[in-house]
């Protein structure tokens, strides 16, 4: 028997059905590979509750607006109710106004962040949700605010029900297992691409690395900057304050918040020199990534910001330094003469061919940092290449996109008006963008959940292409191998978990509907 409240154009697909079936009963984690319809399994499970519970409320949440946007649209097009039961939620509309609509809607769509705010405030009672959806469920952990919504509603509400949404939950067991108690889990469906009831519906994608080679000249600079850091880092080994010289920038982070701590205690001057040390390797390391996976214009602009940086002690004694000034005078000759990173040079020469074999084909170029974003933007422009940039609301140099503007682009993006989409991490999570020919990582991430995300762009409709590229003996390599390395595990720790969970007497959720 169908739910009476979904649209009859909405034809849910057997697995679908089946974790809805599972996730209609207990708190239950979805684990499903990107493209294959996470929020159609909230839907089905949420219409279920509103004829279960007709007097009951929905509520949906994703980490971002637009991806709240994106949610509250797609509920609206398949479940049937009163216009003004779907509610949208920001900041922006006044926390009188929403305690209104909390009283007058029936499915909301909001971030954890505004949801914990009004929890707090007391403008929003969880004891008539029958249903809370969390998507992106992997940032369930720690304090961010999905864990204080869940630990709310679990306690208040007498007849709770909650639904994790994910396709990356991480390669740790630890944070799996943090996730899974933070979000009160009792269930958890796993789907892999090699799932039987699955695969029918996985695109393949072609994954490739090219390799280029650091200029000789990029060589010169890296090493000046090297030394300068390999010192740092043996000193910072020497007085203890990290085991061993093989440290990431998230290890030095976490060792200079623990040397702030020791100096609030103790106010020790060898803390003191720990800890400037430590601020300058974390400088320092930076500019070498810089040279070695970005650019010269993105480190010239980065070592004149150091050069001006007047409060930081640590800034001011590091551009002090013979081999920084060293750094400092290459980098500007090389940018004078117009030296770029060759990663530039090939990233054009791939997408000049892909443009050339189908003038209508959708590419996503991945960049980390917004200069690169520009520079790429530019560089395509000047060849002919109708591209734009993609990136977050936070102001940094002027450049912003509201929602609204990020909406009109991916807009644009599907109506072909152009071919390339140069983004920023914003266009990693939920976002519906349109289906792409190819997604470019202009450097590797070390997370693999960033990667699976990124890479998920592609082979959604159809098969498609993923290109890595890849400075050869830089962190590149270390970054691409270490995201590689964590998905490995993540689908072993997965694998396990789906030995305990996987047909156990599946019902759909059609069993639950009388």
């Amino acid at each position: 028997m169908k739910l009476k409240l979904l649209d009859p154009e909405f034809k849910p697909r057997l697995y679908q059905e089946l974790i809805a079936g599972t996730a209609a009963k207990k708190n239950t984690i979805c684990i499903l590979p990107t493209g294959l319809g996470k929020t159609f399994i909230a839907l089905l499970v949420a219409a279920y509750k509103i004829e279960k519970k007709p007097g009951s409320k929905i509520l949906m949440m994703a980490p971002t607006r637009p991806l709240v946007n994106q949610h509250f649209k797609t509920f609206k097009k398949y479940l049937i109710a009163k216009e003004d039961e779907f509610v949208a939620l920001t900041g922006k509309i006044h926390q009188e106004d929403r305690k209104i609509l909390y009283q007058k809607g029936k499915l909301f769509f909001a971030t954890p962040q505004l949801i914990r705010n009004d929890i707090e405030d007391k403008i929003l009672d969880l004891k008539e949700f029958s249903l809370i959806v969390v998507d992106e469920c992997h940032r369930a952990v720690g304090d961010y605010a999905y864990v204080d919504v869940a630990n709310a509603y679990m306690e208040i509400n007498p007849d709770p029900l909650m639904i994790g949404l994910t396709a990356s939950p991480g390669g740790i067991k630890d944070k799996i297992e943090e996730v899974k108690h933070n979000l009160h889990t009792e269930e958890v469906e796993i789907r892999t691409e090699k799932d039987g009831d699955v695969e029918p519906y996985v695109q393949e994608t072609e994954v490739e690395k090219i390799f280029v080679k650091l200029p000789k000249d990029f060589e010169k600079i890296k090493n000046s900057l090297q030394k300068i850091y390999n010192q740092k880092i043996y000193y910072l080994v020497r007085v203890k304050a990290i085991p061993s010289p093989k440290v990431s920038k998230k290890d030095l982070l976490a060792a200079q918040r623990e040397l702030g701590k020791m100096y609030s205690r103790t106010k020790d001057y060898q803390v003191v020199k720990a800890l400037l040390s430590c601020a300058q390797a974390i400088k320092v390391g930076h500019a070498i990534e810089l040279i070695e996976t970005q650019g010269i214009t993105a480190l010239k602009r980065y070592l004149t910001k150091l050069t001006k940086d007047k409060k930081s002690s640590a800034s001011k004694k590091l551009v002090k330094h013979r081999r920084i000034q060293e750094a400092i005078k290459q980098t500007k000759k090389l940018h004078e003469e117009g030296i770029e990173h060759p990663k530039l040079e090939k990233l054009l020469e791939i997408i000049k061919e892909e443009v050339g074999n189908n003038k209508y084909s959708k590419i996503i170029v991945f960049a980390n940092y917004r200069d690169s974003v520009g520079k790429i933007k530019s560089l395509l422009e000047k060849n002919g290449i109708e591209a734009k940039e993609f990136y977050g609301q936070s102001k940094k140099r002027g450049k912003s996109l509201s929602q609204k503007e990020q909406i009109e682009i991916i807009n644009e993006f599907g109506l072909e008006i152009f071919n390339v989409l140069v983004a920023t991490s914003v266009a990693e999570e939920g976002l519906s963008i349109p289906a792409v020919d190819l997604v470019i990582f202009y450097e590797p991430v070390p997370s693999e959940i960033r990667t699976i995300q990124r890479r998920g762009r592609t082979g959604r409709t159809e098969s498609g292409r993923v290109i890595f590229l890849i400075t050869k003996n830089t962190r590149d390599e270390w970054y691409y191998w270490s995201a590689y390395h964590k998905e490995k595990r993540m689908k072993k720790i997965l694998r396990g978990l789906k030995e305990g969970n996987v047909y156990k007497s599946k019902k759909t959720i059609k069993d639950f509907v009388s």
